[in-house]
């Protein structure tokens, strides 16, 4: 049985002012209030598991027992099939430089590295996105999102951010980058993962 969360005060656990303003909008039918990891000084812990779920865990128990809050975390990326499930957690280290994150970099990382094993098409890949809700009693609960689609070559778009330029969801003949923000957002890995979560926690 999914514990309920019955608070009125809910910490994210994330220094991301975008992922902030998401989870707020999406909160707010629920009268929760939401404060971000940075509001309250948290420092980002050091993620040292190599699972989505492993991440997300370090992240929300880290948060609620330095706050005595319940804290939402999530982590998130992409598995590509012919590349044994990488760039996976290490999605956003692919794309780390000296001057921060370069995407652009990362998704020809991830084209190169399939040409180089000679890949068939169509070259299946999934957006991945694991929450993980944490009380301050070492309880917590994890929901997922999973989009299955292939990724494409060469980019295509300019909406959204990270490996969207590269990736096709099932169904459709356009990438998440060539798709309004609206649409994107309804499918998302992470819209799945946050309609489990309220499915679970507040319905």
């Amino acid at each position: 049985m999914t514990r309920k969360f019955t608070g009125d005060r809910l910490l994210i656990a994330t220094h991301n002012a975008g992922k902030l303003e998401e989870m707020r909008e999406l909160l707010s039918p629920f009268g929760v209030s939401v404060v971000g990891a940075a509001e309250m000084n948290l420092p980002v812990p050091e993620e040292t598991e190599n699972t989505f779920v492993g991440n997300a865990r370090i992240k929300a128990h880290a948060a609620a027992k330095a706050t005595g809050l319940p804290a939402l975390s999530d982590d998130s990326g992409i598995t590509i099939d012919a590349l044994d499930g990488a760039p996976g957690v290490y999605t956003a280290d692919w794309a780390e430089t000296p001057n921060g994150r370069d995407f652009v970099m990362a998704m020809t990382r991830a084209h190169d590295e399939l040409e180089a094993r000679n890949a068939p098409h169509p070259r299946t890949a999934q957006f991945r996105c694991t929450l993980v809700l944490a009380w301050p009693d070492g309880h917590d609960e994890v929901f997922e999102g999973v989009v299955p689609g292939q990724v494409t070559w060469p980019m295509r778009g300019a909406q959204g951010h990270g490996y969207d330029p590269i990736f096709v969801p099932d169904g459709y003949d356009i990438t998440f980058a060539e798709m309004p923000a609206e649409e994107k957002n309804k499918i998302s890995h992470r819209a799945k993962a946050v309609e489990a979560f309220v499915a679970g926690c507040f319905n």
